[in-house]
Order: structure tokens, then C-alpha cells, then sequence
């Protein structure tokens, strides 16, 4: 099925929710936030669905937000709702209550990348990369990640990703907790799924038990942390001095970096 800007597929009680914008490199409009979001509470209610993956169509997994939607909603010209997209999307993937997955190739930039702390098992194609950057586009962090990425990261490692705006190619994203395996080129959404379909075969009942279990420790400060971050934002976009405006769009060249890095 592919409609609103995702594909969708279910099988063998696996779902795979892929982004579908490749002309703009997957990035997130409000349709796809909504679509993405639609195909997760679905999911969550589905007892035929007992692990979700997510991943990318074309060349990458994700841009992160588009940034003439978010610089129009600096702008205050946004079509209306078009703010609540993204809360929704983490709402639902933090409270999401069954083992969610990604197979992530090419980039993953800004919420590409912050995203992925939310997931339970990551794994990446040997060439992809990621990128968080916010100091470079003048804006605070986004989706909890001050709050997951030292966790998962350490917090020098974390620092370095959120001040220094680097990438982070995928063995270093293994080594530092972001994901939890590097795949052959091209053979990222294969191991994914095959991780996926073994999840599936385990009692439905003891996975979401695990998931649960796991995730409690860390509610609080996810949610703190996205308040403070919000609170951010909205003091960033208030002011006339930091509100980067269209120059959220020219500030960042996200193009695929290197086998090197940019």
C-alpha cells in the first residue's frame, strides 16, 4: 500500500512502514508526519502486527523535517497544523508498545538521526551516515536527543554530535549505541527484516513485556527533556534576533557526504 507519502507493507507479522518522498530525500512534510503516525497507532492496535520496521525509500532513510514547512512555520506562514505533526509523530513512536526497528541507508540528518534513539534496534548499511545539526542551523535540539543521545552516546560523544555538527558514520554509530549492527552495502533492509520476522515469532505477550519494562526507566526524562527543548524553541522563534527564518533552508548543506564524512 502506498498513499500519503508512505509505503506500507504487511507480512508474516512484520510491518514495514517506509518513508516515500525521495525527490526530497525522505524529508518530513505534514501529510508524511501524519501518514507515518497513522500507520504506527494502527500497528500498535493490529494483533496481527507484532514488530514494526521502519526505513526509507530511494537513496536515503531521511533528511529529517523539511525545512521550508519549518521555515515557514517560523515565518507564521505554515498552513495550519502544520506544528502539530511532529509532536504527534513522537508521541506515538515514544509510547509505541511493541519492538519497533530501522534499516537505515544513506543519511539520516536531524530528525533522521534523533529519531533513531527511540527505536529499539537499529541497523545500518555500511555506507550510511548521520547527522544532527542543530548548532549549525541555529536552532536547539529536537525529539528528547539532550537528554537520549548522552545517554546512549556518553557525553562527550554526545557534545561532539549536537555542538560540532558532525556525522557519524555507521561503525562509529554502533560503537556509540545508536545502532546495533552494520550491514553489507545493500543488505541493510534484508538483516532488518530477518531480525524482525525472529522478533515476530516470540510470544507477543513477552516482547511487549520487555519493551514496556525497558522503555519505563527512561520515560520521564524523555519527557522532560522534549518540554525543556519545546520551551526552547519557542523562546528561539520569538525573538526577532534568533529567529532563523528562510535561513533554516539556506544554512545547511545536507548533501550525502563522503565515504569519509562531508
Amino acid at each position: 500500500m502506498s498513499e500519503h507519502r508512505v509505503d506500507i507493507e504487511d507480512g508474516d507479522g512484520v510491518r514495514l512502514i517506509a518513508f516515500d518522498r525521495p525527490e526530497v530525500r525522505n524529508a518530513f512534510d505534514l501529510a508524511m508526519y501524519r501518514a507515518v503516525t497513522a500507520g504506527l497507532v494502527e500497528a500498535a492496535s493490529d494483533d496481527e502486527t507484532r514488530v514494526v520496521v521502519l526505513t526509507g525509500r530511494g537513496p536515503c532513510f531521511t533528511a529529517g523535517q523539511d525545512l521550508r514547512e519549518m521555515a515557514a512555520l517560523a515565518a507564521g506562514t505554515a498552513e495550519d497544523g502544520a506544528g502539530a505533526g511532529f509532536p504527534a509523530l513522537l508521541d506515538t513512536v515514544q509510547s509505541f508498545p511493541k519492538p519497533l526497528l530501522a534499516a537505515v541507508h544513506g543519511v539520516g540528518i536531524g530528525l533522521g538521526c534523533t529519531l533513531l534513539a527511540h527505536v529499539d534496534l537499529v541497523i545500518m548499511d555500511e555506507a550510511a551516515r548521520l547527522r544532527a545539526p542543530f548548532a549549525e542551523l541555529g536552532v536547539p535540539p529536537e525529539a528528547g536527543s539532550s537528554y537520549l543521545l548522552p545517554v546512549r552516546m556518553g557525553w562527550q560523544q554526545a557534545a561532539l554530535v549536537l555542538l560540532g555538527s558532525e556525522w557519524i558514520d555507521a561503525s562509529r554509530a554502533v560503537a556509540a549505541g545508536l545502532a546495533v549492527k552494520v550491514a553489507p552495502e545493500g543488505t541493510v533492509l534484508e538483516e532488518t527484516m530477518a531480525l524482525a520476522l525472529r522478533i515476530a515469532s516470540f510470544p507477543t505477550h513477552a516482547t511487549q513485556a520487555i519493551k514496556r519494562l525497558m522503555a519505563a526507566a527512561q520515560h520521564d526524562g524523555i519527557a522532560a527533556a522534549r518540554a525543556r527543548e519545546d520551551a526552547a524553541f519557542v523562546a528561539l522563534f520569538a525573538d526577532p534576533a534568533t529567529n532563523p527564518g528562510t535561513g533554516l533552508v539556506d544554512g545547511l548543506s545536507a548533501g550525502p557526504p563522503s565515504r569519509h564524512g562531508r
